[in-house]
Protein backbone atom coordinates (compact mmCIF):
# COMPACT_ATOMS: atom_id res chain seq x y z
CA UNK A 1 0.00 0.00 0.00
CA UNK A 2 2.90 2.07 0.63
CA UNK A 3 3.67 2.04 -2.95
CA UNK A 4 0.54 3.07 -4.05
CA UNK A 5 0.48 5.78 -1.33
CA UNK A 6 3.84 7.14 -2.99
CA UNK A 7 2.47 6.58 -6.66
CA UNK A 8 -0.75 8.78 -5.92
CA UNK A 9 1.92 11.76 -4.52
CA UNK A 10 3.85 11.61 -7.69
CA UNK A 11 1.19 11.51 -9.73
CA UNK A 12 -0.36 14.44 -7.71
CA UNK A 13 3.51 16.30 -8.62
CA UNK A 14 3.15 15.80 -12.08
CA UNK A 15 -0.44 16.63 -12.38
CA UNK A 16 -0.24 19.95 -10.36
CA UNK A 17 3.11 20.97 -10.87
CA UNK A 18 5.17 19.68 -14.01
CA UNK A 19 2.29 19.50 -16.46
CA UNK A 20 1.11 22.75 -16.00
CA UNK A 21 4.55 24.18 -16.31
CA UNK A 22 6.03 22.42 -18.91
CA UNK A 23 2.49 23.41 -21.22
CA UNK A 24 2.93 26.80 -19.90
CA UNK A 25 6.78 26.82 -22.13
CA UNK A 26 5.50 29.18 -24.28
CA UNK A 27 4.62 32.00 -21.84
CA UNK A 28 8.55 32.04 -20.55
CA UNK A 29 8.34 35.92 -21.18
CA UNK A 30 5.52 35.99 -18.78
CA UNK A 31 6.90 34.28 -16.20
CA UNK A 32 10.18 36.02 -16.57
CA UNK A 33 8.49 38.94 -15.92
CA UNK A 34 6.69 40.80 -12.83
CA UNK A 35 3.27 38.95 -13.51
CA UNK A 36 1.75 42.41 -12.85
CA UNK A 37 -1.10 40.82 -15.38
CA UNK A 38 -2.69 36.95 -15.07
CA UNK A 39 -0.95 35.35 -18.07
CA UNK A 40 -3.67 33.86 -21.25
CA UNK A 41 -3.80 30.18 -20.10
CA UNK A 42 -4.08 27.88 -23.88
CA UNK A 43 -7.33 26.21 -23.95
CA UNK A 44 -5.38 23.18 -22.91
CA UNK A 45 -3.44 24.46 -20.18
CA UNK A 46 -6.70 25.89 -18.35
CA UNK A 47 -8.12 22.38 -18.81
CA UNK A 48 -4.67 20.89 -16.92
CA UNK A 49 -5.30 23.29 -14.04
CA UNK A 50 -8.87 21.88 -13.80
CA UNK A 51 -7.93 18.43 -13.39
CA UNK A 52 -4.96 19.68 -11.06
CA UNK A 53 -7.96 21.24 -8.90
CA UNK A 54 -10.31 17.76 -9.43
CA UNK A 55 -7.33 15.75 -8.27
CA UNK A 56 -6.85 18.47 -5.04
CA UNK A 57 -10.18 17.88 -3.87
CA UNK A 58 -10.04 13.82 -3.72
CA UNK A 59 -6.50 12.97 -2.82
CA UNK A 60 -6.77 13.72 0.41
CA UNK A 61 -9.70 11.34 0.68
CA UNK A 62 -7.56 8.91 -0.35
CA UNK A 63 -4.61 9.18 1.86
CA UNK A 64 -6.44 9.63 4.82
CA UNK A 65 -8.40 6.32 3.78
CA UNK A 66 -5.10 4.46 2.70
CA UNK A 67 -3.30 5.53 5.81
CA UNK A 68 -6.15 4.51 7.67
CA UNK A 69 -6.14 1.09 5.65
CA UNK A 70 -2.17 0.88 6.77
CA UNK A 71 -3.19 1.36 10.39
CA UNK A 72 -6.00 -0.82 10.19
CA UNK A 73 -3.94 -3.69 8.34
CA UNK A 74 -7.04 -3.54 5.83
CA UNK A 75 -5.93 -4.81 2.62
CA UNK A 76 -7.09 -2.17 0.38
CA UNK A 77 -4.23 -2.18 -2.26
CA UNK A 78 -6.36 -3.41 -5.64
CA UNK A 79 -8.87 -0.67 -4.57
CA UNK A 80 -6.18 2.22 -4.37
CA UNK A 81 -4.37 0.87 -7.51
CA UNK A 82 -7.65 0.42 -9.26
CA UNK A 83 -8.44 4.43 -8.12
CA UNK A 84 -4.54 5.64 -9.40
CA UNK A 85 -5.21 4.48 -12.61
CA UNK A 86 -8.28 6.03 -12.89
CA UNK A 87 -6.99 8.97 -11.89
CA UNK A 88 -4.03 8.62 -14.19
CA UNK A 89 -6.73 8.21 -16.96
CA UNK A 90 -8.68 10.94 -16.21
CA UNK A 91 -5.99 13.54 -16.91
CA UNK A 92 -5.73 13.11 -20.90
CA UNK A 93 -9.72 12.47 -21.01
CA UNK A 94 -9.62 15.95 -19.17
CA UNK A 95 -7.27 17.74 -21.46
CA UNK A 96 -8.04 16.45 -24.96
CA UNK A 97 -12.24 16.92 -23.37
CA UNK A 98 -13.39 13.42 -23.80
CA UNK A 99 -16.20 14.38 -21.62
CA UNK A 100 -18.53 11.02 -21.68
CA UNK A 101 -15.18 8.49 -20.50
CA UNK A 102 -14.08 11.21 -18.35
CA UNK A 103 -17.25 11.13 -16.24
CA UNK A 104 -17.38 7.79 -16.11
CA UNK A 105 -13.75 7.13 -14.93
CA UNK A 106 -14.61 9.99 -12.45
CA UNK A 107 -17.78 7.89 -11.05
CA UNK A 108 -15.77 4.53 -10.72
CA UNK A 109 -12.75 6.66 -8.70
CA UNK A 110 -15.04 8.15 -6.33
CA UNK A 111 -16.62 4.69 -6.44
CA UNK A 112 -13.15 3.46 -5.42
CA UNK A 113 -13.43 6.09 -2.34
CA UNK A 114 -16.61 5.06 -1.40
CA UNK A 115 -15.30 0.82 -1.20
CA UNK A 116 -12.25 1.92 0.71
CA UNK A 117 -13.73 3.56 2.88
CA UNK A 118 -16.90 0.54 3.17
CA UNK A 119 -13.80 -1.72 3.80
CA UNK A 120 -12.54 -0.12 6.57
CA UNK A 121 -16.05 0.37 8.70
CA UNK A 122 -16.02 -4.04 7.95
CA UNK A 123 -13.00 -3.85 9.91
CA UNK A 124 -13.38 -1.48 12.45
Amino acid sequence: MIDVIVLALVLAMIQIWLLPMLMDMGNLSYLLSSRDEPAQDSVMLARTKRAAVNLQESLPAFLALAILGLIYEVDMVLVASIWLALRAAYIPLYVFNITHIRSVIWVVATGCLICMAVMLVGAI
